[in-house]
């Protein structure tokens, strides 16, 4: 079963980590899917969180690159500017996460996945703190397989 072959990566988010929950694939799609697979898929999907604080902590574009291609950095890239032109940054705590893959392409080229998540978001102007928020909200990502890990080309927010 995905959710036990998947449990040992889940451990490693012990401690201030977010919580997982991992539904089962609820396939719409021709294509049967692997559980090595859906689980490289949801670990790359979930260190792309890291990544995405990160660069929006810091200001760097350039660290989306490691985990986002196509439309997904371009619009990320495009708030990092957004933000280092105004002065301010963005911290973000990911509480949780429930994901469920929902489609896997025929040639193995693609898959969406849905992810419930509930974050904490903080606005910095430098130093100075403007505005925390917790946000739950429902995200769809398509991620793509590139030679080493999965890559996530669609980031989109229900809310948005």
């Amino acid at each position: 079963m995905l959710i036990s072959a998947f449990g040992a990566a889940i451990s490693a988010f012990a401690g201030d980590q977010p919580s997982i929950s991992i539904e089962p694939p609820n396939l719409h799609g021709p294509r049967p899917l692997q559980p090595q697979t859906a689980k490289a898929a949801i670990q790359d999907y979930l260190d792309a969180w890291g990544v995405l604080s990160n660069a929006l902590q810091q200001n760097r574009a350039d660290l989306l690159d490691r985990t986002f291609i196509g439309a997904a950095k371009d619009k990320l890239a495009s708030t990092i500017k957004e933000q280092s032109a105004s002065g301010v940054h963005t911290v973000y705590h990911d509480r949780s996460h429930k994901v469920q893959i929902l489609f896997y392409s025929p040639e193995g080229l693609s898959l969406e996945l849905a992810d419930t998540v509930e974050y904490d978001v903080q606005v910095f102007d430098h130093d100075k703190s403007l505005v925390t928020e917790r946000v739950h909200t429902k995200y769809i990502a398509v991620l793509t397989p590139t030679e080493t890990r999965w890559r996530i080309r669609i980031f989109q927010s229900l809310a948005d």
